[in-house]
């Protein structure tokens, strides 16, 4: 079965980022595969290469880049939530006039047409945190289903 991963969750605001990466290595585990991981809203800063943890605690954006490029697992940062935030390429950085990029190797900036891609190749969407729109989104949609009155 081919999964895609959605992570909305900082890493060490809550456990959204370590569930996410536990369960992906599981689904690999179990002989499943990734087909994408998409890192959205706050979720981006699983992406950040300038992250420097304490010896004694686990590095959540190395282990996702460890797990990224073991298993040449397609990475998308999104490009809005990303640069809001700080997490830029090459590309953006030179855009905006700025001297690093700081995304992870392995992962690459892009746009929500990614992630439609990954709904429509992938056999189950799971995401992981929790997001204000999607929220509203939600409430929209089922306010939206309610018979008329």
């Amino acid at each position: 079965m081919k999964f895609s991963v959605v992570v909305y969750g900082a890493p060490y605001s809550n456990e959204a980022s370590a569930s996410a990466l536990n369960f992906s290595q599981a689904v690999i585990d179990q002989g499943h595969s990734i087909y994408r991981l998409f890192f959205f809203s706050d979720g981006v800063h699983n992406a950040n290469r300038f992250v420097v943890t304490p010896q004694d605690e686990i590095n959540l954006q190395d282990e996702w880049e460890k797990l990224i490029q073991e298993y040449s697992i397609d990475s998308i940062v999104c490009v809005t939530s990303g640069l809001k935030r700080g997490i830029i390429n090459e590309g953006e950085a030179k855009r905006h006039k700025l001297d690093v990029s700081s995304i992870k190797p392995n992962s690459e900036l892009s746009g929500l047409g990614q992630l439609i891609d990954a709904y429509s190749n992938s056999n189950r969407i799971i995401s992981f945190g929790y997001c204000e729109w999607l929220k509203k989104l939600r409430l929209l949609l089922s306010l939206q289903e309610r018979p008329p009155m």
